[in-house]
């Protein structure tokens, strides 16, 4: 996490040279470090969680104790390591490692297997340790323990991947997975908060209340409120295993020190030394323990534990002092080492609470940034893998119990090894986790959410993949809330999150991208030697007693540690130094480490105090620190009460300390390729950055190793003549989203209303904007027989008349072979029988085989069975498609126009598309018109414009640096051209504006959307045509459009639509009883003929003369059979 030069060598503008240098498609010495940045989070995180995260996590997991036959047992796990993916013992290979390439085409999941040290005890005396392996656990992809690890682009060639690949993704039953950045509340730090819901928690709770997400090394979370009582008293609330449990204050103060109750008083009542209301509170909070009998530490923990025991699941032997102990160390400031930190804590939540209650202090924002971080992969993996480990020791109990229930068992190493084999694996669980995005806990992990949690990262083109590892969401529950607060754009995000790409309609402000600058805090480091440096600078000990009164004191927390106070006069020196061992790197600061000094005011803000973080998950950006003259890297608490410049006019002596390092640091990577985007509306900018995520394009460069589902690929993209140099910074010339165009603005023939768009067919029959669409399909032959049965392998049988020579002799049809409706597929064979099969291929779109994979199993022992066939379907575009340029003007191909009846220019050039004149001025995009001149310029001086956003102003007008350019190539200033009509060959009297803009195609085609239906499936209860396109349904005809068909008066339609081509049957009813269920057919009587027309006999009135025929929809018989069956009678007036 290095500050200091990444953002220096950025391109001083974009260029096509390199689209001309020989070495251009040899790969690199070394990957581009801006793309392995964009994971960075993700793979930096998991590292962390599999390496010394892992190692705390075993020191954290309790020894596990029981009773077994009269003796006390203990496993404890003392080591746990993660080994790189490798085949399993006794496979048939020739490479042990398993490399992703392969997991993605077999549809299995890379993954390695977990092994853990078990230390037993029985009565306290170690017997051994045994080694176990406690299942196969998903390894992040370009990890440190990916088998991709530090290859060069071309060993990740020569493995089947992209020379680029940044991974940071599982790979799940061959399906690419990323555990979702969510926003969670600020770890170890207390949040004061006004939530009207508290006072519904019981008698005397009010809305006022402080929260803490604790949160410790190995990443295990427990959140814990405060809440203020009427009478002035204070309750701490705590959750363990999804339970709410509240404690008196007192109790939990006096329970963690020996000291005695004045002391304790003392502590609450520093800074408010003189509020009566408070001192009485706090005797009051003190009286309710002494009520209770318990006067010393001893007697609080043994009232504590004895009341909590039968919650914790502890075994007999434990005394309730620890008991209690063993509560404190679970759910209250578990970040906290020493039960002296967590009463200094808990003594300051209790002093903010107390301000807030009394309007000294303002509330926090919990949907601020300020309060917030994120969620990184490795930490959600990392609290998983410990809740799980700890369940596999529980389970290992309840396998003992079985086996003792049947068998007499004894306790020793051999038995023991055989029990450990049987306890809960934790391969399914974690696949069940990242396969789902579902979480299943039993203590929830201190998460808001339990589903959600993982997302398929779709290489539809790269920009979308991208975007996968720059997202931040706040949670599944935020979007069923009615509220918008939690969806707002907060200042306090600036620089942060991007405040343009973010999702129009459920999810907007939900789901945010964190800007380009923008790093997530991946590290942990040892602050030991901080406190002491602290002390040095002026900060009195915890303990210790300041020169000042306490009133004009800060507290200084670090880490949510409580270190001390500082004078307010000493504070913002202090704060200046630890910024400068910051940027110097001395005195062992890490460079990532916040400095927040909130500041007294005098009126109700925020609660001061000198908070400093050095903690991970959280967001930090680099800004230039203009005194010091380097990089700096700040936080979002620090940035509050930062003076940050953006342009060079806006610094002012002694008072801007910072400087942005570009003005467009306030947008995320997507966002940055929107050419000049602040020349356009808002919304605009927005479109596009959804839009850019749908664009066909070229995702990846290995189309030969990859059997995904559906994969899009443009025939002929180009690189864009009018771009932000971050194009190029981020190098996506190597996948190319689009075609340079030539686009006039006219309104020409009427096809050109409502954003639609004319194509020139001359264009199209170049190949304008022709792509394919890829679509795997696995075929298992194991899944078509029962189980035990192994005989079923491809093949044909010779001289099978059905096949026509369309299939191989392996029953495979040939590579590059064409299909359509009902050719042969594949075929197999069943060897015990003889049996040959054909499968007819049943798409109604033509194809083309593109390449066939054979599959084999784990073990690499399996038969001719499974095999993956690609196919490539054409998809040129046709009337119906949808297009967009770079600037959310999206629009449909409404006609592919002929070249000779096109308007041309002089030099007798034909436009490519005709683009609507009325889509300019209500949406007022002008950046498309500034680009339609750049390109245009771009093409006539073999140029390639720079289109960054703020580069020009109103100073430096965009208008005239292209309009003169335009000039210099002997154009119009203005970007016009006369056009002559391709009809009459007539000069048209305005100019048009014409010029090169940059244009996508997007996914959403017609050929996947269209649906129509003559007759087909019907529903088998109601008989009426099922709906959806994929069982060729039919449409549904609503209770709209039969409004729309009732105003028109067209009932004869109505009648034929909702009746005659849905569910009509003819129905017999008798008119006298008005029955539709009592007409029967008579019984015959052997002596009839099979031929005589027997009569229906109303049941309830012994007739048939009575009986008559009527057409009613099926549904009605089926609601008076339903009714009939509830006891209620229906009756028809037959007229």
């Amino acid at each position: 996490m290095d500050p200091d030069g990444r953002w220096r060598n950025l391109p001083s503008g974009p260029s096509l040279k390199h689209l001309t240098d020989p070495s251009y498609g040899i790969p690199r010495e070394q990957q581009k470090a801006a793309l392995q940045e964009l994971t960075r989070a993700h793979v930096e995180s998991f590292n962390y969680a599999v390496r010394e995260g892992l190692g705390h996590a075993v020191q954290a997991i309790p020894p596990f104790e029981f009773a077994f036959k009269d003796e006390r047992i203990s496993l404890t796990i003392v080591d746990a390591v993660i080994s790189p993916p490798t085949v399993p013992k006794g496979t048939i290979c020739k490479e042990l490692n398993v490399y992703p390439a392969e997991c993605r085409g077999r549809k299995s999941t890379y993954r390695g297997k977990l092994t853990a040290d078990i230390s037993w005890a029985v009565n306290g005396i170690p017997k051994g340790i045994i080694k176990q392996s406690l299942g196969y656990v998903p390894i992040m992809v370009k990890s440190k323990l990916c088998n991709l690890y530090n290859l060069p682009p071309q060993a990740l060639i020569e493995h089947h991947e992209e020379a680029e690949e940044m991974g940071g993704y599982f790979i799940i039953n061959g399906i690419e997975k990323v555990i979702r950045m969510l926003i969670m509340p600020r770890r170890n730090f207390p949040i004061a908060m006004i939530r009207p819901k508290w006072k519904s928690r019981g008698p005397g709770y009010t809305h006022y209340g402080v929260s803490m997400h604790c949160v410790r090394e190995e990443h295990s979370a427990v959140n814990m409120n405060l809440h203020y009582l009427e009478n002035g008293t204070i309750m701490l609330n705590f959750i363990y295993r999804k339970e709410l449990f509240f404690l008196p204050l007192g109790f939990a103060l006096k329970a963690l020190v020996s000291f005695s109750d004045y002391q304790i008083f003392q502590e609450l009542i520093k800074g408010k030394e003189d509020d009566t209301f408070f001192r009485n509170s706090v005797s009051q909070m003190l009286r309710i323990v002494m009520e209770e009998g318990c006067f010393t530490q001893k007697q609080v923990l043994n009232y504590l534990g004895e009341s909590f025991r039968v919650k914790l699941n502890l075994p007999d032997w434990y005394p309730n002092e620890q008991a209690a102990l063993f509560l404190f160390d679970q759910c209250i400031c578990i970040h906290l080492k020493s039960n002296t930190e967590k009463f200094y804590m808990l003594c300051l939540m209790t002093r903010k609470l107390f301000a807030l209650a009394k309007g000294d202090c303002m509330e926090d924002n919990p949907d601020s940034l300020v309060n917030q971080e994120v969620l990184t992969p490795g930490q959600l993996f990392l609290m998983f893998l410990k809740e799980k480990m700890e369940a596999w020791l529980v389970s290992i109990k309840i396998v003992l119990d079985k086996k003792s229930q049947k068998t007499n068992v004894s306790i020793n190493t051999d038995n023991l090894m055989k029990i450990l084999n049987l306890g809960a694996d934790l391969t399914r669980p974690f696949e069940y986790l990242l396969a789902t995005g579902n979480l299943r806990s039993k203590t929830g992990l201190g998460f808001l959410q339990d589903s959600g949690l993982c997302v398929v990262a779709d290489k539809l083109n790269f920009i979308r993949y991208l975007s996968h590892f720059r997202c931040v969401h706040r949670g599944a529950d935020f979007a069923k809330m009615r509220t918008t607060t939690v969806r707002k754009l907060l200042p306090e995000s600036w620089g942060f999150l991007c405040p343009v790409h973010t999702p129009d309609g459920e999810p907007c402000g939900l789901m945010n991208h964190l800007t380009a600058v923008c790093e997530v805090v991946t590290q942990f480091v040892y602050t030991s030697s901080i406190p002491a440096l602290l002390c040095n600078l002026g900060v009195t000990p915890v303990d210790g007693t300041p020169h000042r009164p306490y009133s004009e004191c800060y507290p200084v927390l670090l880490d949510g540690v409580m270190v001390g106070w500082v004078d307010k006069e000493l504070a913002p020196g202090i704060a200046d130094s630890l910024r400068r061992f910051k940027v110097l790197r001395e005195k062992r600061i890490p460079p990532w480490m916040e400095v927040s000094l909130i500041p007294m005011t005098g009126k109700p803000s925020l609660y001061p105090g000198l908070f400093l973080f050095t903690t991970p998950c959280r967001l930090v950006r680099p800004v230039q620190n203009l005194e010091l003259g380097k990089e700096e890297l700040i936080g979002t608490m620090e940035q509050l009460f930062m003076n940050v410049a953006v342009f060079e006019d806006e610094v002012f002596a002694r008072v801007t300390t910072h400087q942005e390092l570009f003005p467009h640091s306030l947008l995320s990577v997507i966002a940055n390729l929107t050419p000049f985007s602040d020349h356009n509306q808002s919304p605009r900018n927005m479109y596009q950055c959804q839009m850019g995520k749908q664009t066909m394009g070229f995702p990846l460069l290995t189309f030969q190793d990859r059997s995904d589902n559906k994969l899009y690929r443009l025939q002929t993209p180009q690189s864009p003549l009018v771009r932000p140099f971050m194009y190029d910074y981020y190098d996506m010339d190597n996948y190319p989203i689009g075609i340079n165009a030539i686009v006039a603005v006219i309104s020409y023939t009427g096809y050109d209303m409502e954003d639609a768009m004319i194509l020139n067919k001359a264009s199209w029959e170049r190949g304008f904007a022709h792509g394919s669409v890829y679509k795997s399909e696995f075929i298992d032959l194991s899944e078509k027989i029962k189980q035990g049965d192994d005989s079923l392998v491809f093949g044909v049988k010779p001289g099978d008349p059905r096949i026509l020579q369309k299939l191989d002799d392996d029953g495979l049809p040939f590579v590059g072979a064409k299909m359509q409706y009902g050719d042969p597929y594949y075929g197999y064979l069943n060897l015990s029988t003889g049996e040959s099969f054909v499968v007819y291929y049943k798409s109604k779109e033509n194809c083309v085989v593109d390449n066939i994979k054979v599959c084999s199993n784990d073990t690499g022992t399996g038969k001719f069975k499974c095999i993956c066939i690609t196919m490539r379907v054409p998809r040129n575009p046709t009337v119906g498609d949808k297009f967009a340029s770079r600037h959310g003007q999206k629009g449909i191909l409404s006609r592919l126009w002929p070249a000779e009846d096109m308007p041309f220019t002089e030099s007798g050039m034909v436009p490519d598309i005709l683009f609507n004149p009325h889509g300019f001025p209500s949406r007022m995009t002008i950046g498309m018109l500034i680009e339609s001149m750049a390109g245009k310029s771009a093409a006539l001086h073999g140029l390639c414009h720079d289109a960054t956003p703020f580069t020009f102003s109103q100073e430096h007008s965009a208008l005239e640096y292209f309009g003169e350019m335009l000039k210099a190539a002997g154009y119009n200033f203005y970007g016009t051209e006369r056009l002559y009509s391709g009809i009459s060959g007539l000069e048209l009297e305005a100019d048009i504006f014409i010029g090169v803009v940059y244009y996508q195609r997007l996914r959403h085609m017609v050929s996947d959307k269209f649906q129509v239906r003559t007759t087909g499936a019907r529903d088998r209860v109601t008989n009426q045509p099922i709906g959806g396109r994929n069982v060729q349904g039919g449409i549904r005809f609503g209770e709209m459009e039969r409004d729309a068909l009732l105003a028109h008066g067209t009932s004869f339609l109505l009648h034929d639509r909702l009746f005659n081509c849905s569910d009509r049957s003819v129905a017999h009813v008798c008119v006298k009883c008005g029955s539709l269920l009592s007409p029967l057919l008579e019984k015959p009587p052997p002596s009839w003929s099979a031929m005589r027309n027997r009569k229906y006999n109303c049941t309830l009135c012994n007739r048939s003369d009575t009986i008559d025929t009527v057409s009613v929809p099926y549904v009605f018989r089926y609601f008076v059979a339903e009714l009939a069956a509830m006891n209620i009678k229906v009756k028809l007036d037959v007229i």
